[in-house]
């Protein structure tokens, strides 16, 4: 009885020390061979905070991340148009975590060995396809060199990412991701924290954007913490984009002139992207949802199963409860295409929704709104828009992604501590209970 996962990114180990929680076991398959801490900050919500913890993860996860108090949104004028507690300022009872996004996969790969052991994660190899008989699963793999390989487990799951090849076996015809027109720019840069030092901010509209916040406390000595940022630009979609690639060398030139006056009393936006020791561009893409993501025994997971936009800080969070709900369903239904069955069903209409609002701009749309109601100058925000008006673009998009705090506070634990999954059967005597617990799309 072995679940086998092409993919060690966060949803794949995510998966992986769900299912040594649960007594399933697994092994992991990633791509490269000596996996680094990548890649720039993320935010994780507090319904993926609290499977974290729920993973024995918390003292990990505070030690390298800063816990954010509040989400400011801003006109392109710098003018305050809304801003929110986050996380246990809000009242969760789990916090919201700005971190690095490679220091989490760090995170969740030395915890998968330590548990697991060095042989759980099989390292340079990537999936090639696979294949399916009375016996189980065949994965196939090879290496950089071309080299083949074949792997049987009882379970397969695709988490590798938005070119999966899991993916395309399952949707052969599916063409390649979709750009809707915006070019990201990230990089991370020491500098003085702003606003308190634990806000996520936001500037601009739908058509220029920046995006800034704390991953790390401040250092001591000199003051400075590390800070993430995003510069975006959208251009029409039909424009000519490269393929994307999170390590690809961005130019200052091609967006820093558009952020020249972008300096607010509470920020300097063009010194914070001159300090930058490396910029990264990324064209923001997803793709269209599919209307199965399950092979028999073989499913998705993450941004294999469901790409999408990184807008309203999702993206990790939704991957880190599609691991948590599979984990549910194999204590629920074993090791079976039940179990993948009743994933997909709750999972697939979740993810669905949140892809499809990002791509109308999820709750940024509210700085759109001003944009196009005042160009972004006015005195107070109350002559622009109503307090109800803005408090209703954030409360629509927490219910839509699961994190509605009231309903997250009241829900059970998606997997309790001593539920066990049973080979091809029901699973632990908790199973039942846990499995009736709400949808993790955050409507009861």
């Amino acid at each position: 009885m072995t679940l086998l996962i092409a993919g060690g990114g966060i949803a794949g180990l995510t998966l992986a020390l769900t299912c040594h929680q649960i007594g399933m076991p697994v092994r992991v398959f990633e791509q490269v061979e000596t996996p680094q801490p990548l890649g720039v900050g993320i935010n994780l919500q507090p319904h993926a905070v609290r499977e974290l913890h729920d993973l024995r993860l918390r003292e990990e996860l505070e030690a390298i991340s800063v816990r954010t108090a509040e989400v400011a949104y801003f006109s392109k004028r710098g003018r305050p148009i809304w801003a929110e507690p986050r996380g246990l300022a809000a009242g969760y009872l789990w916090p919201q975590y700005s971190i690095h996004r490679g220091g989490l996969q760090m995170l969740l790969l030395d915890a998968v060995r330590r548990r697991l052991g060095p042989g759980a994660v099989v390292t340079g190899v990537r999936a090639a396809g696979f294949e399916q008989s009375a016996d189980g699963v065949m994965l196939h793999l090879e290496d950089r060199h071309g080299n083949r390989r074949t792997e049987h487990g009882d379970m397969l799951v695709g988490a590798d990412g938005i070119h999966s090849r899991i993916r395309l076996q399952i949707h052969p015809s599916e063409g390649p991701p979709i750009w809707g027109g915006a070019i990201l720019w990230r990089a991370t840069s020491q500098a003085r924290p702003f606003l308190g030092g634990a806000t996520m901010a936001m500037a601009g509209h739908e058509w220029q954007k920046f995006v800034a916040y704390p991953i790390s406390a401040p250092d001591a000595g000199t003051g400075l913490a590390e800070i993430n940022w995003i510069a975006e630009l959208k251009r029409q979609p039909d424009a000519a984009w490269s393929r994307e690639d999170w390590n690809r060398k961005g130019d200052l030139a091609d967006f820093l002139p558009a952020f020249a006056d972008w300096r607010f009393d509470w920020l300097d936006v063009p010194a914070l992207i001159r300090s930058a020791k490396s910029v990264y561009e990324y064209p923001m893409v997803d793709r269209d949802p599919v209307d199965h993501w399950r092979d028999g025994r073989v499913s998705l997971i993450g941004d294999a199963a469901h790409p999408m936009y990184p807008i309203g800080s999702n993206g990790a969070s939704q991957a880190i409860l599609d691991g948590r709900v599979l984990g549910r369903c194999l204590v629920a239904s074993g090791v079976s295409e039940a179990a993948l069955i009743a994933y997909e069903e709750e999972r697939r209409p979740a993810t669905t929704r949140i892809v499809l609002a990002n791509r109308v701009n999820g709750p940024d749309q509210v700085m759109q709104r001003v944009e196009e109601l005042c160009g972004g100058e006015f005195d107070t925000i109350a002559d622009v828009m109503s307090e109800r008006e803005l408090h209703d673009y954030a409360g629509h998009y927490k219910k839509l992604a699961g994190f509605d705090m009231e309903w997250l506070n009241r829900r059970p634990p998606l997997v309790a501590a001593g539920d066990r999954v049973a080979a091809g059967g029901a699973g632990g005597a908790s199973a039942g209970g846990v499995a009736a617990a709400p949808s993790a799309s955050g409507r009861p």
